[in-house]
């Protein structure tokens, strides 16, 4: 059988086979666009980039590759509108503009995008040209995701960044003045980082009057050089003082934490990182991007080829998809908690039943437990994790694991 007809079968199995739930409606949609390449590696990234060599890299033929990816996910989506965009890496602004234009270009002509759809570019500092973002801009990016992770100079080369203090903040005068939306990352508990350090880099942050802030506590990931070679950490009193500020400075500035690291003015939340966080669908694609999908008996997750050459070469003979699974009744409680518990204003009891097609007794027991620690509190309509589980969500997140 060819491989255009086993996609065929593939998709109607997805459609009609019997499956472990029953969905009476299907989430909202999103697409997520990888990019693979950057400038050079970070110590502390696990996320699916390689470094550029020479700075140079395959556009066209990757921009290739995402339509055939694309082009062969549609029958899984048909008729679906999507409603936010998000094109990550890797950096995607070292995409050329005429490059970006051709991809949103694609996307369009091959799904059916809402007209207020939020088109994010994460975009890196050392890859800041006036000229080149106004051209994203003009070609229908709407939001801007700007990778800071410190102002301080000495700490940006602790992090292996390739900008500048200088260069952070050209960048975020570029994206202010470009962009009437856009997100600020950073971290803290960084190599060797006081308070009073951290607190300069917020503050800095908010001067810009950012619409939007997402602080990450540096973590050592499995992989990283980091991991490998650990650096000098702040302990867990001075990372929890930070925090602890960084909630107070930020409401009073007027932004609302409305996730674990998610700081927004009002209204002016990730639609995208919502999406998520409430078991919304998302159509990945790209080297290692991620998928799932609802259908009427079940949900499915799907990983592309990671490595950039692998992902061109498979996409281009018709199939990118690595793996694919089904996501399993006896799984879907950890995989939606995962999710939901990082928001702070909970769920509302009917999503978990809509978006998972199980019954809220399915996870009784778990709940109860979580309730005599503190972790969560409910009624009838929500639940939501109390400040001492959001505080501690890795041990309330476990809870629903198969398992436990």
């Amino acid at each position: 059988m060819s491989q255009a007809s086993t996609a065929g079968v593939n998709v109607v199995k997805a459609f009609t086979s019997p499956g472990s739930i029953h969905l009476t409606s299907l989430p909202p949609l999103a697409l997520y666009v990888h990019f693979p390449w950057c400038v050079r590696k970070c110590p502390y990234c696990d996320f699916n980039s390689h470094e550029s060599k020479g700075g140079t890299f395959p556009e066209d033929e990757y921009l290739d590759a995402l339509r055939s990816d694309l082009e062969r996910s549609l029958p899984l989506v048909w008729g679906r509108q999507v409603h936010t965009v998000f094109i990550g890496g890797g950096t995607p602004s070292l995409m050329s503009a005429k490059g970006l234009d051709r991809l949103l270009s694609d996307v369009r002509a091959l799904l059916p995008l809402d007209a207020d759809a939020e088109i994010t570019l994460e975009a890196n500092p050392g890859t800041f040209e006036a000229e080149k973002f106004a051209q994203f801009r003009a070609s229908g990016v709407n939001r801007l995701s700007v990778g800071i992770q410190s102002f301080n100079e000495a700490h940006l080369k602790a992090l292996g960044r390739i900008h500048d203090s200088t260069q952070a903040r050209h960048a975020v005068e570029v994206a202010a003045n470009t962009f009437g939306n856009f997100n600020l990352d950073l971290m803290f508990a960084l190599p060797k980082q006081t308070l009073a350090e951290c607190q300069a880099d917020i503050e800095t942050a908010l001067s810009y009057a950012p619409p939007h802030l997402s602080l990450y506590h540096l973590t050592l990931e499995p992989n990283t050089l980091f991991a490998k070679f650990p650096p000098p950490l702040p302990d867990d009193d001075s990372s929890a003082d930070m925090q602890d500020w960084i909630h107070e400075r930020t409401r009073e500035a007027g932004y609302e934490r409305y996730e674990v690291s998610a700081y927004a003015k009002p209204h002016r939340q990730s639609k995208h990182n919502l999406n998520y966080w409430r078991f919304g669908d998302y159509l990945g694609i790209g080297a290692g991007a991620h998928t799932k999908l609802s259908f009427p008996n079940r949900i499915l997750r799907q990983m592309r080829y990671k490595h950039p050459a692998t992902f061109i070469e498979e996409a281009r003979s018709g199939n990118a998809v690595q793996e694919e699974h089904e996501v399993g009744a006896r799984d879907l409680p950890f995989e939606f908690m995962l999710n939901a518990l990082r928001l702070v204003e909970g769920f509302p009891v009917h999503r978990f039943i809509e978006r998972t097609g199980l019954p809220i007794t399915s996870i009784e027991p778990a709940l109860q437990e979580a309730e005599r620690r503190g972790l969560i509190t409910r009624d009838f309509e929500k639940i939501a994790p109390t400040p001492l589980g959001q505080a501690f969500l890795n041990d309330l997140q476990a809870l629903f694991l198969k398992d436990s």
